[in-house]
C-alpha cells in the first residue's frame, strides 16, 4: 500500500523546491508528517532532523541546495510540532512526555525511507534538538554511513547560577501538576513571530529571517512557542544521559556558530574532543541556525557537508577550524 499523502505548503515561496509529504504512524500511534525532496540520479540520501519548533517547509531551500549537490533529502515534523499530532490541548506549547519518544518518530521516518527505496548510502544531518535525537540514534546503531550536526543540543545554555533552578523546577513542577506550564523566560508565541531581526539569536541573514516570519504568517498552524517544564526536564535528562556515553565509530562533522547563544558550547566541545572520527568547525559570523545563514555561510557549510558525506569512508581526525 502506498503511503498516505499529507499537505505540503508550496505557496510560501515559489522559488523553493516543492516536496512530497506523507503521513506515517509511530509505534505508539502518533501521526507525524514526513517530507521528501528527490533528485534524479542521486548518489545518497540525507535524513534531515530539524530542531524544536521547526517544520519541513523551512528546509525546502536546504533540500534544494543539497539536491544540486546530488542528494535526496527526507525530513520530518517531530511529534508536537509542524503538522504532526500536537500532544496537549494548548497546541502552541512545546511538549513531549519522554525525550526518547522522538526515537519512535525517527523510526517511522526510516521505515518510510525504506518503503520509498531512497538512494543509499544514507547520511544523518541533525540540527539543535534534532542533533540530540540523532546522536542517540547513531549511538544505538542507526544504519547511516556518516553524520553531521549543526548547533547540536547536547547541552542547553543556562547560566551557572540558574542551572540548579532549572533542574529543580523542571523536576518538581510535574509533581504538583504544573508540568505543562511554560518554561520561565519563554512565551507561548513563536520566537520568530515575537523577536525583531536585530539581535535575534537564530541567523544573521535578514532575508532568511523574513522568510521564517512569512511562513508562519501564511500558515499559523506551523507555529510553536516555548517548551513545557516536562519538556525541559526530559531534555536535561537526555543531555546528561548522552554525555555519559561513548561516541560511535562513525564519521562525524559538527558546526557551531561563532555567535551561538542557545545550546551549551562546552558540551559540544567535550563531545567532539572524544569523537575519534569527528571534525568540528566554529563557523565565523554564524548564529544558531547555520543552515539558515547568509548565502556565503550556507554555501560553505553545505559544500563541506556534501563533500564529507561523499568522502566519509576515509579515516578522519579531529580538527577545529575557527
Amino acid at each position: 500500500m502506498a503511503p498516505a499523502r499529507a499537505p505540503y505548503f508550496s505557496d510560501m515561496d515559489g522559488s523553493l523546491p516543492e516536496g512530497t509529504a506523507y503521513w506515517v504512524h509511530t509505534s505508539d500511534g502518533v501521526r507525524i508528517r514526513v517530507a521528501h525532496w528527490g533528485v534524479s540520479q542521486a548518489h545518497g540520501t540525507i535524513l534531515l532532523l530539524p530542531g524544536r519548533t521547526e517544520y519541513v517547509e523551512k528546509y525546502a531551500q536546504t533540500a534544494g541546495e543539497f539536491g544540486q549537490r546530488g542528494f535526496d533529502v527526507i525530513a520530518l515534523d517531530w511529534r508536537g510540532q509542524g503538522l504532526s499530532d500536537r500532544l496537549v490541548k494548548n497546541v502552541r506549547l512545546g511538549h513531549v512526555a519522554r525525550f526518547t519518544d522522538y526515537q519512535q518518530d525517527l523510526t517511522a521516518t526510516v521505515r518510510l525511507a525504506q518503503e520509498l527505496d531512497l538512494t543509499r548510502p544514507w547520511h544523518l544531518l541533525g540540527h539543535s534538538m534534532g542533533a540530540a535525537i540523532g546522536l542517540r540514534a547513531v549511538m544505538e546503531g542507526l544504519a547511516v554511513q556518516s553524520c553531521a550536526f549543526t548547533g547540536p543540543m547536547w547541552g542547553i545554555s543556562i547560566s551557572p547560577l540558574m542551572r540548579p533552578l532549572g533542574w529543580s523546577l523542571s523536576h518538581l513542577a510535574p509533581l504538583i501538576g504544573r508540568g505543562l506550564h511554560l518554561t520561565p523566560s519563554t512565551q507561548i508565541d513563536s520566537y520568530v513571530e515575537l523577536a525583531p531581526f536585530k539581535d535575534n539569536m537564530l541567523t544573521s541573514d535578514p532575508d532568511t529571517y523574513a522568510m521564517m516570519k512569512a511562513q508562519l504568517a501564511a500558515h499559523p498552524k506551523l507555529s510553536l512557542g516555548g517548551p513545557s517544564l516536562i519538556w525541559l526536564r526530559e531534555a536535561l535528562r537526555e543531555c546528561r544521559t548522552l554525555a555519559a556515553r561513548r561516541s560511535p565509530d562513525l564519521p562525524c562533522l559538527t558546526f557551531i556558530g561563532e555567535g551561538e547563544q542557545i545550546i551549551d558550547r562546552a558540551a559540544v566541545l567535550a563531545r567532539m574532543r572524544r569523537w575519534p572520527r569527528g571534525m568540528l568547525e566554529i563557523t565565523k559570523g554564524a548564529r544558531h541556525e547555520i543552515l539558515m545563514e547568509t548565502p556565503a555561510i550556507r554555501a560553505h557549510v553545505l559544500d563541506w557537508i556534501a563533500d564529507f558525506f561523499t568522502q566519509s569512508r576515509r579515516p578522519i581526525k579531529i580538527s577545529q577550524r575557527v
